[in-house]
C-alpha cells in the first residue's frame, strides 16, 4: 500500500510527463510545491521500490511498474472529477482538490463502479483523456 505522499509523487510525475514529456526535478518541486530535498528524497525511495529511472542530473523516468501504477492514480483522479462534476454537480472550479482528497479514500472497486456508474467516460471535466 502506498502512502498518500507517494500518491501524489507518482501522479505529478505522469501529469507532468503528459504536459511536458520529460521531467526533471525541480519542475516537480514546483509542480508539488514541496522542497527540492523532498523530492530528492522521495526520487530516492521510488527508484529502490523500482517504479521510477533516475540518475543524477537526469530527468526522471518511469518504470513499466511506476507507470502503471501512476497512470491507475491518475484515473482514479479524474474518474472521481467526472463524478463530482456530472453527478453532484460541483462547480469546476472546486473539483480538483475535492478529487484530490477523495482520490486516496476511495477502493479500486468503487472507482470501477463510478466509472461504470458515468458511462465510462474518456475525459475528464477538463478536457483531459482518462486513462483506462
Amino acid at each position: 500500500m502506498f502512502t498518500a505522499s507517494r500518491e501524489d509523487y507518482l501522479r505529478g510525475l505522469y501529469i507532468m510527463e503528459e504536459e511536458k514529456g520529460t521531467i526533471k526535478s525541480i519542475d516537480l518541486a514546483h509542480y508539488l510545491n514541496v522542497s527540492k530535498p523532498s523530492v530528492s528524497e522521495m526520487v530516492k525511495e521510488l527508484s529502490r521500490e523500482g517504479l521510477i529511472f533516475h540518475k543524477r542530473y537526469s530527468s526522471l523516468n518511469f518504470t513499466p511498474k511506476g507507470r502503471k501504477i501512476a497512470k491507475k492514480l491518475t484515473s482514479k483522479h479524474r474518474i472521481i472529477e467526472s463524478f463530482l462534476k456530472n453527478i453532484l454537480k460541483i462547480n469546476l472550479n472546486g473539483i480538483h482538490n475535492e478529487a484530490h482528497r477523495l482520490e486516496h479514500a476511495f477502493s479500486d472497486s468503487s472507482i470501477v463502479k463510478i466509472r461504470k456508474l458515468l458511462g465510462n467516460p474518456k475525459k475528464d471535466p477538463h478536457g483531459k483523456p482518462i486513462p483506462q
